[in-house]
């Protein structure tokens, strides 16, 4: 990923680039996921069988957040413990876009990390 993120990763504006930095599984997997699982040994089947069929994953700077389904909950995975800019507050991100459209109700799923 860092590879792949190398002119996408900006810390002083943390959601420039946030729409390159989103891993989208959909019945269909995300190339770059595919590529690290078959680095270390994972098939496609065993990925499908290991990941949810519909997942999201927002990765920027300071925070690594993600949506199961069209209509889950956007859990934080990870968030760093540095103090994000100022200018960084308030933004509408790609994440916040897809929060503001939604009109049905969230579904409980629980992901798994090992």
């Amino acid at each position: 990923l860092a590879e792949h993120y190398k002119h996408h990763w900006f810390p002083e504006k943390p959601f420039k680039g946030s729409g390159y930095r989103c891993i989208r599984i959909n019945h269909k997997m995300d190339p770059i996921i595919s590529k690290a699982a078959s680095q270390i040994g994972l098939s496609l089947p065993q990925l499908y069988q290991l990941l949810p069929s519909e997942l999201t994953l927002w990765v920027d700077p300071y925070e690594v957040s993600y949506r199961i389904g069209e209509d889950g909950s956007i859990c934080v995975l990870y968030e760093a413990t540095a103090t994000k800019p100022v200018s960084s507050y308030g933004m509408l991100t790609c994440k916040n876009q897809m929060m503001l459209g939604r009109t049905s109700p969230s579904k409980s799923y629980i992901m798994t990390v090992s």
